[in-house]
């Protein structure tokens, strides 16, 4: 894989082909080139919660499938969906960070939230 592109879905055997800190330089490389305006201290970790979030779809996660498909379908485009579910990982991470709870229940959580999301509150979350 030579380049990314959050409009165009990256097929799975691709993407899980390159090693991840490529998937990152791919993601820094097109929000740089795309002139994308963000502090350079955030630039890693937006791109981390990019490939997290391909990553769960070159996976074929369902509940994540779904929800992108769902997210774009209420108009999102495929970036702002991945930004999107990025926001969920982000709050599951945060809270990961502040709690002592199993990995099926970490999952359980992230799933139902990835399940209430959508378009509306996204707009509403990337608005504040």
């Amino acid at each position: 894989m030579e380049r990314y592109d959050p409009e165009i879905a990256p097929t799975g055997e691709d993407w899980l082909g390159i090693d991840e800190g490529e998937r990152l330089l791919l993601v820094e490389e097109y929000h740089r080139d795309a002139r994308i305006p963000m502090p350079q201290r955030a630039r890693r970790l937006h791109a981390s919660m990019h490939v997290i979030v391909e990553n769960q779809l070159a996976s074929n996660d369902e509940p994540i499938v779904r929800a992108l498909a769902r997210l774009m379908k209420e108009s999102l485009s495929r970036h702002d969906a991945v930004h999107a579910i990025g926001s969920v990982v982000a709050e599951e991470i945060y809270d990961l960070l502040k709690q002592e709870d199993t990995s099926d229940t970490v999952r359980t959580r992230y799933y139902a939230a990835i399940e209430r999301l959508t378009a509306a509150t996204w707009r509403t979350i990337s608005e504040d």
